[in-house]
Parts: C-alpha cells; structure tokens; sequence
C-alpha cells in the first residue's frame, strides 16, 4: 500500500529511542524526510545515523530541550527555512515520573505539565502556520492508555495526559476544514526503556525477577504479551498518511485490548 508519504517533510520528538525513534524509523521507511529532536545530542546523534541507514532516507537531527519554547521556535524556523515546510508533526515526551498521589510534589506537576502538556501545544502552534499555507497536515500526539484508563501509579502521566486528549480534540475540530488532521495514539505496555524502568521498580518493591513482573502484566493483557515499539509506530505511520484522510480528533489504543473507557 503506497501511504503517499515520499518526499513528505515529518517532524518527531524525543526519538533518541523507544517509541519515538520507531515512529521515525517507520515514517523514513515510507521515504519521508524525517527530522527528529532530543535533548542528549549523543543519543540523537546515532539514532540518526540508525534510521537513516535502516530507511535510506534523508535524516536530520536537533539537540532541543522541548521544555524551552525558545529552542522549540528555533528548531522549526530552521527546519522551514531549509524544507519549506512541515507536512507531519508527532509529538512525543520521555514519560512522567511513576508515583502515587502522596509522592509527588508542586513542581513534579509543573514540570510534567511543561514537558508533556505545553511541548505539544507550543511545537503544535509553531508548525501549523506551514500547514494551513499548504492545507495539509498530520499532528499525532504519541500519549498513553493511562489516559484512557488510569494506572494507579502513574497519577501524574494520568492527569496530565487526559488534558493533551482534551486540547487535541477541540483544536481537531477547528483545523479540519483546512485538511489538517489531529490524533492521538495511546500505548500500553510496551517493550521501551521507559517501561523497563518501570518495571525495574516494581521488582524490587515486590522483592520478585524483573520477569515474574512481565509475566503478571501479561496476563491480565487479551493478547497475552508486551507490546512491541513498531506496532504502535505503524498506527502513528498510518495516521501521518494520505490514507488517514477521514479520521480527525480520535484517541486510539494500541494495547492489546487493555483499555475499555472511551475518550
């Protein structure tokens, strides 16, 4: 299937690793020009290197901290100046800490809000000038099943997140008529470094194997298994395409049939 992405210019964050360089790695795949931001400029620098090898398409790369809207401004006028334009954008953020409501302070709420609320808001305002010139766009927002269902200790990716699905489907519905497609993609439990790590703790407050803990999330997952990055960068591919042409301020799962609350 030719998802008519050749030549089309995306823009993805935070794919240094996990889902965001999947997501890259998937859209370069499809012979877009893929440029991809994170703060370590060392990480950035060879996932590059990876994704344009692997794809043998055109890859750039940013050192942005995408807390410093100064930096994130800075990024898309010189990715404008040198393509003309930004076709796609995917916004994505490392996740919030882990922690229960008593763990977590003022400024983790600030800084959460910040680095997973304001980033998609202010990278999102900065490239639709481009859209609306050319009427054409594609703005997904790689968030988390925790805001469809919550997890008990995720309270801050679960508040947080719910208000990107809120902002996303209001502006959705502003930019359709200029061809200008919003959506959000909602993984669950998926093999990322982020996951690992929140596995990892979770072993050692139960004092069981890091596996005995996959193995618990497993089953209590309809498809039985973890979920692989590619798997939700193929859904995040899709809805970049000219093939997503109808489908406009959704939240959708990708989480082996977890979830159950619709937003």
């Amino acid at each position: 299937m030719d998802l008519g992405l050749n030549n089309k210019i995306a823009l993805i964050t935070a794919a240094s690793q996990g889902l965001g360089k999947a997501s890259a790695l998937s859209i370069a795949n499809e012979g877009a020009t893929v440029i991809i931001c994170s703060r370590d400029k060392e990480k950035i620098s060879k996932a590059s290197k990876d994704i344009k090898e692997q794809s043998g398409s055109e890859v750039i790369f940013f050192q942005t901290d995408l807390c410093k809207e100064m930096e994130i401004n800075k990024m898309v006028e010189s990715i404008i100046k040198k393509y003309g334009r930004i076709d796609i954008l995917v916004n994505n953020t490392g996740g919030p800490k882990a922690g229960f409501f008593d763990d977590i302070t003022d400024d983790d709420w600030l800084s959460t809000f910040e680095s997973t609320f304001l980033s998609a808001v202010r990278l999102t305002r900065s490239v639709l000038p481009s859209m609306k010139r050319n009427k054409w766009g594609r703005i997904i927002n790689i968030s988390s099943v925790s805001a469809k269902q919550p997890i008990d200790n995720l309270i801050l990716s679960n508040g947080v997140r719910m208000s990107v699905h809120g902002w996303a489907k209001t502006l959705s519905n502003q930019v359709a008529s200029e061809n200008i497609l919003i959506n959000n993609v909602c993984p669950g439990f998926t093999k990322t470094e982020r996951v690992e790590g929140l596995v990892s703790l979770q072993a050692k407050d139960l004092d069981i194997s890091e596996d005995q803990v996959i193995d618990t999330i497993s089953s209590n997952i309809p498809i039985k298994r973890v979920g692989r990055p590619e798997e939700l960068a193929d859904l995040v591919t899709f809805l970049a395409s000219e093939k997503s042409s109808y489908i406009t301020g959704q939240s959708i799962a990708v989480d082996g049939g977890v979830s159950s609350l619709p937003i």
